[in-house]
């Protein structure tokens, strides 16, 4: 990728499309009943992730959540590896093992995909510590939902990264509802980002549905703990236009809200300031579109036509090599004893 300043908006806008055009053919395979377990969507927040993306360098870091296809798409995982993932095929990002909430890509540095809510913020952090504990000239940048600000790992996570004056920011993809629940219910702060202030990180708000907006403040954040370490909080507003998950119909959002929303639509509004400004014309954009829809068709003809992964790798890295077997009791002629210590053993 190319510096910040000299990033071809049309090229953002080109992937933001791409991962408009991939989350909507993964719907579809999912409803084919060619994706199993969770698949949770992006729809609506592209401006996000294609915003930070824009604003950092190929050796940064980042890691998310489990809403984490677009993620690794704007890190440059191919759009063939993350369909074989869904499909759990060999040829996957995480070799058909990890799924749609599981992404992985070490090559781009992008280090998940993580089911569990908040628990990957730690590892975040942990990060952040190794570039500053080598002496690198690296920033970590760690994707969330409003759900997390609620967790209990979340909040060591902040303790310690502002303990130690991490080169991470914090990026909290504020959608409105963790899961089904509208953030006003669940959380006790009127802005989110007021959670940062109590660990003294600077924080600040930024329009999540506007490219432009979301990587102006990244680059801007980055640049200063390029200069000197420290961690940063951005409550990005954005807003996902399908459920949580595909099994989620949103019954508990007005029709009326997601039409509101929908008219903001982060696409269609760079879109509007690129044809504004001359970048780009409106036969341009419908190529644009068509190549994206033609690259996740032949995605999904990849993943089709991709290998199951073998029976044998079934347990690989749920435990580090050996370590199953190490913790298996050595066979022995000896009697077992009358408990889980026999002889001089027991205490």
């Amino acid at each position: 990728m190319q510096p910040v300043e000299q990033r071809d908006e049309v090229e953002m806008l080109s992937l933001m499309l791409l991962i408009r055009r991939f989350e909507e053919r993964a719907s579809q395979q999912y409803q084919a009943q060619k994706i199993g377990g969770f698949c949770h969507l992006y729809i609506g927040q592209e401006a996000v992730v294609t915003g930070a993306i824009a604003a950092i360098r190929d050796d940064d870091y980042i890691i998310t959540a489990y809403r984490d296809h677009a993620h690794a798409l704007a890190r440059g995982t191919s759009a063939d590896a993350c369909m074989a993932e869904l499909f759990g095929k060999e040829t996957g990002c995480s070799r058909g093992l990890g799924g749609s909430m599981h992404f992985f890509d070490k090559k781009h540095h992008m280090y998940g995909g993580h089911a569990i809510v908040a628990a990957h913020v730690p590892l975040a952090v942990g990060l952040a510590f190794s570039i500053k504990y080598r002496g690198e000239d690296r920033v970590t940048l760690c994707f969330f939902g409003d759900g997390a600000i609620n967790q209990g790992a979340f909040h060591e996570a902040l303790n310690l990264a502002a303990l130690y004056k991490l080169p991470i920011v914090f990026i909290c993809e504020n959608n409105l509802f963790a899961m089904g629940t509208s953030v006003k219910r669940s959380t006790s702060l009127r802005q989110i980002v007021d959670r940062a202030e109590g660990y003294d990180i600077p924080g600040e708000i930024v329009d999540g549905m506007n490219f432009r907006e979301v990587r102006d403040k990244v680059a801007e954040i980055v640049d200063s703990i390029r200069k000197e370490a420290h961690p940063a909080f951005l409550e990005m507003r954005t807003y996902r236009y399908r459920g949580h998950s595909m099994s989620d119909p949103a019954s508990y959002r007005t029709k009326q809200e997601l039409e509101k929303y929908r008219l903001d639509d982060p696409i269609t509004r760079l879109r509007a300031q690129l044809t504004r400004e001359g970048k780009i014309t409106n036969e341009q954009f419908d190529l644009l579109d068509k190549r994206a829809k033609e690259t996740v068709l032949a995605s999904v003809k990849f993943a089709e036509k991709s290998p199951q992964p073998p029976l044998d790798t079934l347990y690989d890295y749920t435990y580090a090599n050996g370590a199953a077997a190490a913790g298996s009791p050595a066979e022995s002629d000896e009697p077992a004893g009358d408990g889980v210590f026999s002889g001089e053993d027991r205490r």
